[in-house]
């Protein structure tokens, strides 16, 4: 396992829920869950909304570098006063990709170069936003403001891995009545939560934001033998296979095409009428549709969209015609 410097302060401070000032800047928040299925080949993964409040908006993904996929959580969007669209973490930034990591100075005891890069990197992008924030914001303790679940490959062949940036805020009182404050975005934090320890059952990964969703885990649906899931398991033979490597803890045994269909033919008990989306990672960093967002492509509108290199990793591709 790979280890990383925490780089955060805990706070006190949940969602933004203050009504905004005229021309102030507002955020739109994503909830949901994300079922991560790391295989023998490649990295299936499905991300399910769950609105948090009117305006919200679903779990995006996005391209990171060449060997991982960021699926963004919390205050993903925000509308600027004056500008017709929202700035979307996972579409209106410069591409974010570490590097020469291995020649990038590190201070000692400081996380491995390409993580603390893609760190920083959303770091940037979001201290001029939260820094237009002057409403009391109430966030619980130790929730981040933003999270971005950060799923693909290590490299230098350490193999799959799975994190949870975190991002947290702090706010500052500047006026007589307390109705005006300066808030301040923190350094990410990294938690690695795959591969597991040594010894450790290698199972489905699942991550929720909030954590308070109450939904039982794909995982747990199996090993109660929930009658949809025993449906599913008797209509095909791979299907089967891939449910009992699952509740062996063997998870890493199925092969990227098998764990990919059966999480598909899944996802709908799973979800219920909500919706969501389905990726995979290949060992080799290329990353493909199984279940595209339903959302329509947008052509790009702002200068920095035209200044990305034509190889820039990007998520509009087409499903996979053998899906």
């Amino acid at each position: 396992m790979r280890v990383l410097l925490t780089l955060f302060a805990a706070l006190t401070f949940v969602a933004i829920s203050a009504p905004a000032q005229e021309d102030e800047i507002v955020a739109n928040l994503a909830g949901g869950r994300v079922i991560i299925h790391v295989a023998n080949d490649g990295i299936v993964f499905a991300a399910i909304d769950h609105p948090l409040e009117a305006k919200s908006v679903p779990p995006r993904v996005a391209a990171i570098g060449s060997s991982h996929v960021g699926i963004f959580f919390g205050a993903s969007e925000w509308q600027v006063p004056a500008q017709p669209l929202p700035i979307r973490l996972d579409r209106d930034i410069s591409d974010i990709r570490p590097t020469n990591t291995h020649e990038t100075y590190r201070p000692p005891g400081s996380g491995e170069a390409d993580l603390e890069l893609i760190g920083t990197g959303f770091l940037e992008k979001l201290r001029p936003l939260v820094s237009q924030l002057h409403h009391k914001i109430e966030l619980k303790p130790d929730e981040p403001l933003v999270q971005i679940v950060l799923i693909g490959y290590a490299p230098q062949g350490y193999g799959p891995e799975v994190w949870l940036i975190d991002y947290r805020a702090e706010q500052e009182s500047v006026s007589a009545t307390s109705d005006f404050w300066q808030t301040h975005i923190l350094r990410p934090s990294f938690n690695q939560i795959y591969p597991p320890e040594k010894h450790q059952a290698k199972t489905l990964v699942e991550v929720r934001f909030p954590e308070t969703l109450q939904d039982i885990p794909l995982t747990g649906l199996i090993q109660q033998n929930d009658p949809r899931i025993a449906q599913l398991r008797s209509s095909d033979a791979r299907f089967s296979k891939v449910a009992e490597h699952i509740e062996k803890g063997q998870a890493n045994k199925v092969a990227m095409e098998d764990a990919g269909d059966f999480l598909r033919a899944a996802l709908p008990y799973v979800a219920g009428n909500a919706h969501f989306v389905e990726g995979e990672v290949s060992e080799n960093g290329g990353f493909q549709w199984i279940v595209p967002p339903e959302e329509p492509r947008q052509k790009a509108q702002r200068g920095e969209d035209k200044d990305r290199p034509a190889d820039a990793p990007t998520l509009m591709r087409k499903p996979n015609p053998d899906h």
